[in-house]
């Protein structure tokens, strides 16, 4: 599904002098993969996910998603693209909160030409598979923090993208939150759907098939996680 190689991406910061956030990475993902990408703060993951999920640009090396390089694409193929195959979920939740479940989770597919008969069938289907049915018409910003980042899920899906993206998706919960979080997105990887998670947290990343470690802009070691070294918390 993705294949990056040698990617590079330069900042140009005071007086234009060029800031490396990433340094060549090389690495790629197949349909149905779970994968966390680690590192320290300054490290490049946050800038290396906003290229994989088409919200930058690199500056150098190629990027191919599902056969198709970036090169290729304009800026609103890029878009359209992010809209219908790509779902987000970001530490911050980033829901309004004066607007009901029901219409956060709407909001992705007032971008498409979908009939609103048939959005009513996906948003209470996206809100179905995250067990919040019954806070389909409450206000979000009545929500607990773990309640706002199961919509943030549901908003994710409603458009049945090809990979979701999960930025610190448990970043702001208490731990008993965060664990029901990453099953949910265990449980869409069990269903066929990539995920893509960057994270700080070790015990969140170990639900990943594999962990990318990223440290000054390059990958520092790339390894598979093993269903029984899963459970002792351990790396292959």
């Amino acid at each position: 599904m993705i294949e990056i190689h040698n990617l590079k991406k330069e900042y140009i910061v005071e007086e234009e002098i060029p800031t490396r956030a990433l340094c060549g990475v090389t690495f790629s993902i197949a349909k149905g993969e779970f994968v966390s990408i680690m590192g320290p703060s300054g490290s490049g993951k946050s800038t290396l996910l906003h290229i994989l999920s088409f919200l930058d640009r690199p500056t150098g090396g190629s990027y191919t998603f599902q056969g198709k390089s970036i090169d290729d694409m304009t800026d609103q193929e890029l878009a359209r693209v992010r809209n219908s195959d790509m779902g987000f979920v970001f530490q911050s939740f980033n829901l309004l909160s004066r607007l009901t479940v029901y219409d956060n989770v709407e909001i992705p597919l007032l971008y498409s030409d979908i009939l609103p008969a048939k959005r009513r069938t996906f948003v209470e289907e996206a809100v179905r598979s995250v067990g919040l049915e019954e806070k389909l018409h409450t206000e979000a910003g009545k929500l607990s923090g773990g309640q706002k980042q199961r919509v943030a899920i549901a908003r994710a899906l409603v458009t049945d993208p090809n990979v979701i993206f999960a930025d610190e998706p448990t970043g702001n919960l208490d731990s008993q939150s965060g664990l029901q979080i990453m099953e949910i997105l265990e449980s869409l990887n069990n269903k066929g759907r990539t995920v893509i998670l960057v994270t700080h947290e070790t015990q969140t990343a170990e639900f990943a098939d594999r962990i990318i470690r990223i440290k000054d802009g390059v990958v520092e070691s790339d390894n598979p996680i093993t269903a029984d070294r899963l459970r002792r918390g351990t790396l292959k």
